[in-house]
């Protein structure tokens, strides 16, 4: 498993532009902004068991933005695989939900500048022994991995773990993150892949019964999402720079990933 000093080591890894000054950046005149997140992915957007809220990371880093460039936010909730398209067809003027920035992605969408890096491992349940690393997991001819289609997990099931076959009987396709976790603990699927952030907090708030096994698939980082063309992704880019430059990416990951305690 990640160590948490590694984790916010790679968190912090991307360098940015030189951040503007807070009088410098773009005033965008108190707009109301549609944002549209899955809140699924612990600790970067989540509902709290305990309080029913919608928080994590991402909520903290965008209400911050928001305050800078002086706009408001409406929050909307859909599920991973119709984000995409729909930010596409600008129902929503913002998507987030941990999005790795990809060339094929780029072709509908515009991202932001990387605000996050991730690496890609293998989550598993606590007392998993027959597998320790990717080769052994392919060697266990019955073993299911649960993944969405169309994410980078699911591709790194199919070209990195298994044979390139996109229809491999071994992945069982699930229509959210979260639901191909509750598989995994319930022996349904037998791996789960997930981005470092997202794989930490399901650890962190399982009691034992997940772990981390293997070394990193591969790295990604993470953007905001925006239709073809939208006015909002400059300004975005100068709001990230500046809360990188300032430290506020820093306290941020020290509060999501060191100091929060999942369900308590």
């Amino acid at each position: 498993m990640l160590s948490r000093r590694m984790l916010i080591s790679g968190l912090a890894a991307i360098a940015f532009a030189p951040a503007a000054s807070a009088a410098e950046l773009p005033d965008l005149k108190g707009r109301t902004v549609v944002l549209v997140t899955e809140n699924a992915y612990p600790p970067l957007q989540f509902v709290d068991p305990k309080s029913g809220k919608a928080i994590g990371w991402e909520y903290d880093a965008m209400a911050e933005i928001a305050r800078r460039l002086n706009f408001k936010l409406e929050y909307q909730n859909t599920s991973w695989d119709a984000m995409i398209q729909a930010v596409s067809d600008g129902q929503y003027d913002i998507g987030m939900t941990g999005i790795t920035i990809k060339d094929d992605r780029r072709e509908k969408v515009d991202f932001s500048d990387p605000y996050m890096r991730s690496q890609q491992l293998m989550l598993v349940r606590g007392d998993e022994k027959r597998f320790t690393d990717a080769k052994g997991f392919a060697a266990l001819e019955k073993g299911l991995i649960g993944a969405q289609a169309g994410t980078s997990p699911f591709y790194t099931a199919v070209y990195e773990i298994l044979d390139g076959n996109e229809q491999n009987p071994r992945i069982k396709l699930f229509e959210t993150f979260g639901a191909t976790v509750q598989a995994l603990k319930a022996g349904d699927v037998d791996l789960v892949l997930t981005d470092s952030t997202a794989g930490e907090g399901y650890v962190k708030a399982s009691g034992g019964s997940l772990k981390l096994i293997g070394q990193p698939l591969g790295t990604e980082d993470f953007g905001f999402i925006f239709k073809k063309g939208s006015d909002l992704v400059s300004p975005v880019n100068a709001a990230i720079a500046a809360l990188k430059a300032d430290g506020t990416f820093d306290a941020l990951n020290k509060k999501w990933f060191l100091d929060y305690k999942m369900g308590q």
